[in-house]
């Protein structure tokens, strides 16, 4: 296998290439680079690189290796971090005019964990502007192409990340998953997408959005990758009071065990209507596999969850106009030239510095926070907010894992919802109800529609049970093996 066919292979092959010094660390890394020379100018995956810090971390590897040292599951695998979490001394953007040329001061907790593993990190990750998005058209730097399709959106919030591994631009990502922005991603991508428990990876570090909604989390070619990935940034982290006191397993060790006894609820609500045929077709086929591999399926409804829409954009613009309150061109971050007075400052920096749908999001949640309306808007979201926990709840009573697609349909055209927010919001219908009932997500890749563009299925499991979610996930990734299949753009 040339060092060109190994960029686009799972962590796995490439650990046993570097074990079998096949190829060093250095010789992978410097050709994931050439790589995104010759794509991310169309892509436009990466807001920056971060060369130096990715060669120095390789040749650690190299000299671990070279010396008959142990060396970690990832250790010398890229990987690409979305440009909202911060890597100290290398720029934090959020994809924000506000913080062009922001410069982080201290690493995240997860940046930390990938320094100790030796991860090399390839660049900071384009996303849409403080992960407010579902399509990656909102960054204020460039949008980002499918490398599936370059006419198509990735998907978002995290779809630099996912799109800069679908093209071989790294093997491995980190993205935040707010209301489906790891899995909606992996899923117009052709990966696998893991949105972990909330507070099973620390959020310090990475620049909020809703604060009671982001989860940071694992984008990957395979469901072994992904699993090997949160062993890295998982666990409690005394800087963040929302971290669970649980002490991580090895989410890799269930993987294999077989799915007799095990029960898949397919969501009534999301499996019955709604989708496009090849989606529809998909669902069908994987629920067909999981009984052929002894699985037991059982419809399931959720009856809240066609309010979980409004729910979430209740909470998370409220949560977001209070998180973004501190972009004011006071201590960090842009400051407008053309201010009179204090007030004058703040209301032009903000002006100038968000974006259209960041404005549109901080309005929204103001409003919703706001003297007469808190009760009516925020209170009510919050209180059905519990009530679709307890939908869930009463769910994880009757089987051991969710089904339902990912999204109703496969990646669209570029600035086709560009003008429709509300449509926009409602790809992300099967995803959010996992971030408001804190429970772990995955999506993982199931096949092609007839146009050629990837197809996702998602799986929920209750709270904690990641080892279960992966290992459901391992056994039909094994049937399905979607993983071998890639984009032409990996070609280049």
């Amino acid at each position: 296998m040339n060092i060109k066919e190994l960029i686009t292979k799972s962590s796995k092959e490439q650990r046993e290439a570097l074990i079998n010094k096949e190829v060093s660390a250095l010789e992978l890394t410097n050709a994931v680079y050439e790589q995104v020379e010759a794509v991310d100018g169309t892509i436009g995956a990466y807001n920056s690189l971060t060369k130096e810090y990715a060669i120095e971390t390789a040749k650690k590897v190299d000299e671990k290796i070279k010396n008959g040292e142990k060396i970690a599951p990832l250790a010398g695998i890229p990987l690409a971090l979305k440009d909202n979490i911060n890597l100290k001394s290398y720029p934090t953007t959020a994809s924000s005019k506000i913080l062009k040329n922001f410069i982080s001061p201290y690493d995240a907790t997860v940046t930390t964990k990938l320094k100790n593993n030796l991860i090399p990190v390839i660049g900071k990750a384009n996303l849409d502007e403080f992960a407010m998005g579902s399509s990656n058209e909102n960054s204020a730097f460039k949008i980002v192409r499918n490398p599936w399709n370059l006419n198509k959106v990735p998907g978002g919030s995290s779809g630099g990340s996912a799109a800069a591994v679908s093209a071989g631009e790294a093997t491995i990502a980190l993205g935040s998953d707010t209301g489906g922005s790891i899995r909606l991603p992996a899923c117009y991508c052709g990966l696998v997408g893991l949105k972990p428990t909330y507070g099973r990876v620390s959020r310090y570090g990475l620049i909020a959005f809703a604060s009671s909604l982001d989860q940071i989390g694992p984008i990957t070619r395979t469901v072994e990758d992904a699993a090997l990935l949160l062993n890295v940034i998982s666990g409690v982290d005394e800087k963040d009071s929302t971290s669970l006191n649980q002490t991580p397993p090895d989410f890799t060790k269930d993987l294999k065990n077989d799915l007799k006894g095990v029960k898949v609820g397919y969501i009534k609500e999301l499996c019955s209507e709604g989708m496009s045929p090849d989606v529809e077709n998909a669902v069908k086929k994987s629920i067909e596999t999981y009984k052929s591999l002894g699985a037991e399926i059982i419809e399931i409804s959720l009856p809240l969850i066609k309010y979980s829409i409004a729910v979430y954009y209740v909470i998370a613009t409220a949560e977001a106009s209070s998180n973004l309150a501190r972009f004011d061109g006071v201590k960090y971050g842009y400051r407008t030239n053309s201010a009179e007075n204090l007030y004058d400052m703040y209301v032009k920096t903000r002006a100038e510095g968000f974006g259209d749908e960041v404005k549109r999001r901080i309005m929204l949640g103001t409003y919703a926070l706001s003297s007469g309306y808190y009760d009516a808007y925020y209170k009510k979201a919050q209180q059905l907010r519990r009530l679709v926990k307890q939908d869930f709840d009463n769910a994880f009573k009757k089987v051991d894992v969710l089904l339902s697609p990912t999204c109703p349909h496969t990646a669209f055209d570029i600035g086709s919802k560009v003008e429709d927010p509300l449509s926009m919001y409602l790809t992300d219908i099967a995803t959010i109800t996992a971030n408001l009932a804190g429970i772990p997500a995955l999506s993982i890749p199931v096949g092609l529609d007839k146009s050629g563009m990837p197809i996702g299925l998602q799986l929920q499991a209750d709270c904690l049970n990641e080892c279960k979610l992966l290992n459901v996930a391992f056994k039909l990734e094994e049937v399905v093996q979607f993983n071998y299949s890639t984009p032409s753009m990996t070609l280049v």
